[in-house]
């Protein structure tokens, strides 16, 4: 199985420069003063160099959800019981949840997929892909094999690479989740383990200190690798970040932009791209989460969230919310005037195109 992932990951295609570059060329030549729609201009460059056209479009849209439970919950580090795990996946099928109320709004696709819940499944729109029903309890031992990490990576590829989308958003599903992704981030990042952490859905001032006390344990008992990606994946991680680090790259070989949710689907990206580093170019963060370490996840992706909005939910949330402002690029750039069809001269711009003329600087 490292193999074919060894295949998949080297067919990642690089992004398009001929398609940015006349992107680029377009969106100068658009009837408005130059750079005037700020970031909906680099994400039309952006998805021209995913797709390779410059006037595209994302009007399949679809949230890819990955659902799983996690042993380290058997330590008190999460406010929620383990069952909710199941009972949110089978709401998020019913449009009953905040991220499948935010999709069906939209008319976006929806896929849970099942990779790891702790109980049988009996819905049958929750697509079985079950790894195991768990992970281990990481304070004290591996969460899986390595052989079940690759099978979730690889199940994220299939699916991504699968689904008929134009765009996808990579959430999850799975209490517990928000202790190994700060486990996972403070070993791929080197940092202290209080810098990555935060209160997930919200915990008590003792549970909080009960679960930085469990994820240093974790990282001390199974010492992961921090170049081998898959090991700390392995070793401290989740079947739903696995799942979803493997979305990430399939989408980005389908050469199909992908947004990333908070803070758990910032990290599964962070280890699709330390996998794969052509992949950062094909992923567009929705919003900013409340999360502390998802900033430094971010940075060190060098990706700037769309939004501020205070959010925290996870489940893909602000995956549909994404979708909407690339369609906005979409349109910009496929049916906005040029100058030329606008009847417009545009030399006046001339002088201003030397260089900044809009940012007004602080005076004393």
């Amino acid at each position: 199985m490292e193999q074919e992932l060894k295949k998949i990951l080297e067919s990642v295609p690089k992004l398009d420069e001929g398609a940015m570059l006349a992107a680029r060329r377009r969106q100068a030549a658009l009837a408005k003063p130059p750079g005037s729609l700020g970031r909906l201009e680099a994400l039309s460059v952006q998805l021209a160099g995913i797709t390779g056209r410059v006037c595209g479009s994302v009007d399949k849209q679809h949230l890819l959800v990955f659902a799983a439970d996690n042993g380290v919950t058997a330590e008190g580090v999460a406010s929620a019981p383990q069952r909710v795990t199941l009972l949110q996946a089978v709401n998020l099928t019913r449009a009953k949840t905040g991220a499948s109320v935010l999709a069906k709004h939209f008319g976006v696709g929806l896929t849970v997929c099942d990779v790891g819940i702790a109980g049988e499944v009996t819905e049958p729109r929750v697509l079985n892909r079950k790894i195991a029903p768990g992970t281990q309890n990481i304070a004290h031992g591996p969460a899986m094999t390595r052989a079940q990490a690759l099978q979730a990576i690889m199940t994220g590829v299939e699916l991504a690479r699968d689904i008929d989308a134009d765009v996808l958003g990579i959430g999850e599903m799975g209490i517990g989740n928000t202790t190994t992704s700060s486990a996972v981030l403070s070993v791929l990042l080197d940092v202290q383990v209080e810098k990555v952490t935060g209160r997930g859905g919200g915990i008590t001032d003792d549970g909080f200190r009960r679960k930085k006390a469990t994820i240093r344990t974790a990282i001390a008992v199974n010492q992961p690798q921090r170049d081998d990606v898959i090991d700390v994946l392995a070793k401290v991680g989740g079947f739903d970040l696995a799942a979803m680090c493997g979305a990430f790259i399939g989408g980005a070989a389908q050469r199909r932009p992908v947004v990333i949710d908070g803070f758990i689907s910032a990290v599964a990206a962070l280890c699709a791209v330390r996998l794969c580093p052509q992949v950062r170019g094909y992923l567009i963060p929705s919003h900013a989460s409340y999360e502390i370490g998802y900033r430094l996840a971010m940075d060190e992706l060098g990706l700037e969230p769309l939004f501020l909005l205070g959010m925290r939910l996870g489940e893909g949330s602000g995956c549909p919310l994404a979708f909407q402002v690339l369609g906005a690029a979409c349109a910009i750039m496929n049916h906005m005037a040029t100058f030329d069809q606008a009847g417009i001269d545009d030399g006046y711009l001339e002088p201003i195109r030397q260089g900044d003329q809009f940012t007004v600087e602080d005076t004393p």
